[in-house]
C-alpha cells in the first residue's frame, strides 16, 4: 500500500503512477543491473560466483578467512560463507548479540532447466545427442525448438575443475531439442499436453558431421561410420576443454535458454528472461542486503539451492550449512554456546523470498481474482502456500503479518497479498516451511511471474523496483 493507503484498504495501487523522476531512475538502474544478473547467472554456481563478486566489492569477507585471522567479529563487519559453490549466506553484523536472533532475506537460486545424465553422448543416423534429464517442474513440450545453451563444469580426475559455457557469445553455436513437424503430427496431437513431448524425447542435437579423414583414412578410433560424428564432438570437446568422453561421469552439465534477458512491452514495462524464479527475489534480497548499512539485528541474505526439486541435498535449505554457519558466526563473535545458538535461530524473523504466479487474463478461469498477484502493485505476500488444504504449507501468523504490513506501510512500499491460484486447481512450496522448523517467525513474500516455470518468464520492472525497497525496509526494521 502506498502512503497510508485509501479507505477501501483492499484495493491495491499500481506502483508505476505513484513514481516520481528520481524513483524511475533508481528503478531504471536496479532493473538494468539485475538483467545483467540474469546473464550472467543462468545456474545456480553461476549465480553464486556473481553474488560473491559483488558482496566483495562491498567489502564481505569469507568467513573462513576471517576464521584464520584470528578475527573476532563485531557490529558492522561483513562476511559470507558459500557451499559447495551453489548456496551462499552473507551477514552483516549488527549491534544486538545475536542471540537476540537476525533478519533474514532468503531466496533460492536453482532454476528448472535440463541437465545432462552422466552417460549422454551418443550417435544415431549420423546425428550427435546428448542425453539429458529434466530438473524441477517443466512443460516438457515448452523445451523443444528453442535456442539453448550448455552451461556447467566439468571436474576432472587430476583435481582441476572445468568452466563450460557455450551457446551465449554471439559467434556460439546453440544446440536444441527437436520436435516431429506438423506435416505428421496427427497422432502425437491427439496426446495429452504432458505426453506430447516426453521426458527421453528431451535429448540435445548437438553435432551432424563425422570427423575428418586423415590421409585418407579416418583415425583408427573413428573407423566405425556409425561413431564418426560422434568422434568429431568428442575431438571438439577434447580441443576446446581438455575433455575426454569418461569426464562426463564427473560433470555438472546444464541445458538453459540461449536468449538474454531483455525488456518486454512497448512501453519497456516488463523483463523477459530464463530463470527469474527465483533469481528476481535472490538479486533483490542480495541487493537489499549489500545497500543497507549497519543495523541493530544482523542482516542476512541466503541464497540456496535446490528448492525445485524439494530444497534436498547439501546445497538445499534441509541441509545444516545454514545452522552450521550461524554457529561459526557466533564463535567469532564470542558469543557461542549451542543453546545460545538455539535462541537465535528461534527469534529469528525472515521473509522466504519466492515468487507469485501473477493472474493472466488469458487464464483468469484458473485464478481466484479478490486473492491474486497483479503485475505494478508490488511486492506479494503468500500468508501461506502449499497445495490444497494447505499442504506442505508455512502459515505465517497474523501477528507477524501485522508487523509486515506496519513496516511496509511506513516506508510506502507497494505490496499485496494472493494465494497460488484456485484452492482446488494446484499450488507450491517454497523454504518458507523449513525455516519456520527452528521457531523463527517467517512468511513468503516476492514477485509476481507470469509463465512462471517455462524457458521464459516475465515480471514487471515496478514489482522487482518495490521488492527490493520491501527487503530494504525489512532489513532495517523487522
Amino acid at each position: 500500500m502506498i502512503e497510508g493507503g485509501t479507505e477501501n484498504s483492499m484495493e491495491r495501487k499500481n506502483a508505476w503512477t505513484t513514481y516520481s523522476e528520481e524513483q524511475l531512475l533508481e528503478l531504471r538502474k536496479l532493473t538494468d543491473a539485475y538483467k545483467a544478473f540474469l546473464d550472467a547467472g543462468k545456474t545456480e554456481r553461476e549465480c553464486v560466483k556473481e553474488a560473491v563478486k559483488l558482496a566483495e566489492a562491498q567489502g564481505y569477507v569469507r568467513i573462513d578467512k576471517a576464521r584464520k585471522d584470528g578475527k573476532k567479529l563485531t557490529a558492522g563487519d561483513k562476511v559470507y560463507a558459500v557451499c559447495m559453490g551453489k548456496m551462499m549466506a552473507l551477514f552483516h553484523i549488527g549491534e544486538k548479540p545475536l542471540e537476540e536472533g537476525m533478519r533474514i532475506l532468503g531466496a533460492h537460486v536453482d532454476s528448472p532447466r535440463l541437465d545432462l545424465k552422466q552417460n549422454p553422448l551418443y550417435e544415431d543416423t549420423d546425428l550427435a545427442y546428448l542425453d539429458t534429464h529434466y530438473y524441477g517442474g517443466v512443460k516438457k513440450y515448452q523445451w523443444v525448438t528453442i535456442p539453448l545453451a550448455i552451461h556447467g563444469v566439468v571436474a576432472k580426475k587430476d583435481g582441476t575443475l572445468v568452466d563450460v559455457c557455450i551457446g551465449e557469445k554471439e559467434d556460439d553455436p546453440v544446440v536444441f531439442v527437436s520436435d516431429l513437424l506438423i506435416h505428421l503430427a496427427g497422432e502425437q496431437l491427439e496426446k495429452k499436453a504432458r505426453l506430447v513431448i516426453e521426458g527421453e524425447n528431451l535429448d540435445i542435437l548437438i553435432g551432424s558431421r563425422p570427423a575428418p579423414e586423415k590421409d585418407g583414412k579416418a583415425e583408427e578410433e573413428e573407423k566405425k561410420q556409425k561413431e564418426a560424428v560422434k568422434a568429431n564432438i568428442l575431438a571438439i570437446l577434447e580441443e576446446k576443454y581438455g575433455m575426454e568422453e569418461e569426464d562426463f561421469l564427473s560433470a555438472e552439465l546444464e541445458i538453459v535458454p540461449a536468449d538474454k534477458a531483455r525488456d518486454c512491452g512497448l512501453d519497456r514495462s516488463m523483463i523477459l528472461s530464463y530463470g527469474q524464479d527465483d533469481r528476481v527475489c535472490a538479486y533483490t534480497s542480495l541487493a537489499a542486503q549489500l545497500d543497507t548499512q549497519t543495523q541493530a539485528y544482523t542482516c542476512c541474505c541466503l541464497l540456496v539451492d535446490k528448492e525445485e526439486i524439494g530444497s534436498v541435498g547439501a546445497t538445499g535449505m534441509q541441509s545444516r550449512f545454514f545452522e552450521n554457519t550461524v554457529a561459526e558466526l557466533m564463535e567469532l563473535t564470542g558469543a557461542y554456546s549451542e543453546l545460545g545458538l538455539r535462541r537465535c535461530l528461534s527469534s529469528c524473523r525472515m521473509l522466504s523470498s519466492d515468487v507469485s504466479a501473477a493472474f493472466d487474463p488469458l487464464y483468469a478461469s484458473y485464478f481466484e481474482k479478490r486473492n491474486s498477484a497483479y503485475f505494478g502493485k508490488g511486492l506479494v505476500f503468500n500468508k501461506y502456500t502449499g497445495s490444497r488444504g494447505k499442504s506442505g504449507s508455512n502459515d505465517a501468523n497474523a501477528e507477524y503479518m501485522a508487523k509486515i504490513r506496519a513496516i511496509f506501510d511506513r516506508h510506502g512500499v507497494a505490496f499485496q497479498t494472493a494465494e497460488l491460484g484456485k484452492v482446488d486447481v494446484g499450488g507450491g512450496g517454497t523454504i518458507a516451511y523449513i525455516s519456520a522448523l527452528y521457531g523463527m517467525e517467517v512468511i513468503d513474500s516476492g514477485v509476481a511471474v507470469l509463465n512462471m516455470h517455462a524457458p521464459m518468464e516475465v515480471t514487471s520492472k515496478a514489482d522487482v523496483y518495490e521488492a527490493y525497497r520491501g527487503y530494504k525496509a525489512f532489513l532495517q526494521e523487522a
